[in-house]
């Protein structure tokens, strides 16, 4: 075991990074230009442009003295706390830099990194719930994300109720008091509110705003309302601006880009981020060197990627519209609901590239679409500078009992669709010819 300190209710405070300028003339830069330098100083790297691999497992202090003086602020034995690095478990250069630039694209005051997405999201339950308590989620989760809650903390006495995505100001209202009573039951509280939107893989929009309207008026501040924003940002859906505490990430997808890493992150206020942050520091799971370094290379780009696979997705979905073998899409850009494109309208600042697609069918015919596909590759994930497919019923929601698969929407006829940065005329010609072999 190591000798640094065991920080499990006292985060690890952070280096502070030198000053630097965030606005010109009184115009706040944006995050793409921010991206470039944001939280690192190269004079303090041998003048390197672009900040190095930090590869050590700890960090020297120049003399006993700034030893016990940083383990007095850190241990509260000395007022002021304490600023810098000690343990490659609790923070590094890399890992501190990336995060600082993650906070910046949601507008956050802090943000943590992971060593993947689902590390982050475990981690934040795990650091807000008690025995007893309840946590309130939407539906469709990721089905590693339902499956936690589920199966896992439910080991531990933590208990859950779901509701629809697109469920309006009444039904949560009725959501959140069965919670509150299901919790007093359990000798317990009502510790979060969890959503993904858009839902995996339907694309089904959560409303932010009437989330957070619902949880002001029947539960105490304490409990936070966080968001799986993986499908939309950190370009298209800001959560933060409509009521928000916490948003996560799979940094694997648009913010990794490359289908090459593998890392997760969470951001808000620091009064969410500590919790996290202390627990993480005794659990581990922060994200490694190499990776954070990966991920401030991708994030100088995100932009350009992000919109380029937007555009591309737009081209296709306007295809396979009008073809004769479509049902049907999921796609953000083509809402037929008016409740969710409401939604869509007052939350997002784009349509995505990540869609599902209807085939008139079942599971036969999915499948001979997914295997007559040559530039769009069959495989799990998205985000990347490629386009891949998949069928989630069979494959990543598999797991997912039938029943609850066929309320969800995610039926056998469902194929999702990650849409790259290639040619997108390229694109549609595949899908046509994989269509025509259905």
């Amino acid at each position: 075991m190591t000798d640094a300190i065991d920080a499990t209710d006292t985060p690890t405070p952070r280096r502070k990074p030198k000053p630097e300028r965030t606005e010109i003339a009184g115009r706040p830069l944006k995050p793409s230009t921010l991206m470039m330098g944001h939280g690192y100083d190269p004079e303090l790297s041998e003048g390197s442009l672009k900040a190095p691999i930090f590869l050590t497992s700890t960090f020297a202090f120049p003399s006993a003295a700034d030893g016990k003086r940083h383990f007095e602020g850190i241990t509260g034995k000395r007022p002021g706390g304490a600023e810098g690095l000690v343990y490659s478990r609790f923070n590094g250069p890399n890992q501190e830099i990336l995060e600082d630039r993650l906070a910046i694209w949601d507008g956050a005051e802090d943000a943590l990194t992971f060593s993947s997405g689902m590390t982050a999201i475990c981690i934040l339950m795990m650091a807000y719930v008690s025995q007893g308590d309840v946590i309130v989620h939407s539906g469709p989760l990721y089905a590693a994300s339902e499956g936690f809650v589920a199966k896992v903390l439910s080991k531990f006495g933590v208990t859950y109720i779901d509701f629809p995505a697109g469920a309006g100001r009444e039904e949560l209202d009725e959501v959140l008091e069965r919670a509150k009573k299901q919790a007093s039951e359990n000798g317990g509280k009502v510790a979060m509110i969890y959503l993904e939107s858009p839902g995996n893989p339907t694309n089904a929009l959560v409303d932010i705003e009437a989330v957070k309207a619902a949880r002001d008026a029947s539960l105490d501040w304490s409990c936070p309302i966080a968001i799986d924003n993986t499908f939309l940002g950190p370009l298209w859906q800001r959560p933060l601006d409509h009521g928000a505490d916490i948003v996560a990430y799979s940094l694997t997808k648009y913010v990794g880009g490359h289908s090459d890493l593998v890392a997760g992150s969470i951001a808000g206020a620091q009064k969410w981020m500590d919790p996290v942050r202390a627990l993480r520091n005794t659990m581990g799971g922060i994200v490694d060197p190499n990776t954070a370094w990966m991920l401030l290379r991708s994030l100088e780009t995100v932009e350009l990627r992000m919109q380029r696979a937007g555009e591309n997705a737009a081209k296709v979905c306007a295809f396979l519209k009008q073809h004769p073998k479509v049902e049907g899409l999921g796609y953000l850009g083509m809402i037929e609901d008016k409740r969710q494109q409401d939604i869509y309208d007052r939350h997002c600042l784009g349509a995505g590239s990540t869609f599902s697609v209807f085939l008139k069918g079942g599971e036969a015919e999915c499948f001979r679409f997914l295997d007559s596909l040559t530039i769009a590759k069959l495989a799990v994930s998205l985000g990347g500078t490629e386009t891949l497919a998949s069928h989630p019923a069979s494959m990543t929601h598999l797991s997912v009992p039938h029943a609850r698969r066929q309320m969800l929407g995610i039926s056998d006829s469902l194929v999702r669709i990650s849409i790259g940065i290639e040619d997108a005329d390229d694109l549609i010609a595949d899908f046509e010819q994989a269509l025509d072999c259905v």
